[in-house]
């Protein structure tokens, strides 16, 4: 009679499935060398981009971003030219070359890469980032160096403000909640399209929020942003604000046209962004309160107590 063997069966042997996993970023933007440093950098600037698209700070395809992933030889990681910032993923981003070439990744890059680089040889930045929010394009235009005064009081009136041309009326107010003026220092009479090469200066005076900017420790101080004319010529308006970046305050405007801040790494980068958003949009409000009779004096007389 036959015994049933009693040992159990061997089970069959299951190959694992396979899995999947991200494809690397070299494949779609990044250089083959990259670190996962620079994968986790990828990762950031798009989502700093996607703050500041809900922001409503680079509406449409506006704005550009970037941060530096090699000083030798330079390279850049950013967005492409005509697409919306707040939805790039970190494997749509392009790697770019010191003369604003792309190096690796699907798109062109943006014409302003130009001022991106200059940013970041004139100030040793680890990122750019430039906005087009309505505070800063509106402010910048009021500013622009390139226009006359007549035109600028205009500008000014026709939004409720005033610009520099009324200075000596708001120096008076200087120690109470006044945001400062708009020096005309070194003036362009240009014809709008880049050929005047002045510059102007939107001042921030005495307030708390300017502590949020590298270098500052008291509100008892002042900031002066340069205003440049727009240049559909980027590589001439680079080369125009080479020689006021150092000096600047982390921050630079280009007349109708927006913001472009700068930190030591994408993190302060941030920050003085919303630093300075912060100062425009206050000043915007300001001129909104000088176009009302008598609100602004009061309010700023009730703030040196004047009215106690």
């Amino acid at each position: 009679m036959l015994q049933e063997d009693s040992r159990s069966p061997s089970p069959a042997v299951i190959d694992p499935p396979a899995t999947r996993s991200e494809p690397p970023l070299r494949h779609a933007g990044l250089a083959p060398s990259m670190t996962s440093r620079h994968s986790e950098l990828a990762r950031e600037l798009c989502g700093v981009m996607a703050r500041i698209h809900q922001r409503g700070w680079c509406d449409g395809t506006g704005g550009n971003f970037s941060c530096v992933v090699s000083q030798a030889p330079l390279q850049l990681l950013m967005a492409p030219s005509g697409v919306d910032k707040g939805l790039v993923q970190p494997q749509e981003l392009l790697l770019v070359d010191a003369q604003g070439e792309v190096l690796a990744g699907e798109g062109r890059a943006s014409a302003e890469t130009l001022l991106h680089l200059q940013i970041v040889r004139c100030t040793g930045a680890g990122a750019v980032l430039h906005t087009h929010s309505q505070a800063g394009t509106l402010l910048s235009a009021l500013w622009d160096p390139a226009v006359g005064a007549e035109t600028r009081s205009g500008r000014a009136s026709e939004h409720g403000g005033q610009t520099s041309d009324r200075s000596s009326d708001r120096s008076s107010r200087a120690d109470g909640i006044a945001v400062g003026d708009a020096d005309g220092e070194g003036d362009g009479e240009g014809n709008g399209d880049g050929d005047g090469d002045g510059v102007n200066h939107l001042v921030h005076r005495r307030l708390e929020m300017l502590k949020g900017l590298s270098g500052i420790s008291t509100h008892a101080t002042e900031v002066r942003v340069p205003v440049l004319s727009n240049d559909q010529d980027l590589r001439r308006l680079s080369d125009r604000a080479a020689s006021h970046l150092q000096e600047a305050p982390h921050g630079l405007l280009i007349a109708g046209h927006g913001l472009y801040v700068w930190g030591r790494e994408l993190g302060e980068a941030m920050r003085h962004l919303e630093i300075h958003e912060f100062l425009l949009e206050q000043r915007w409000r300001l001129l909104l309160l000088e176009g009302l009779p008598g609100r602004a004096s009061s309010a700023m007389g009730s703030e040196r107590g004047e009215d106690r």
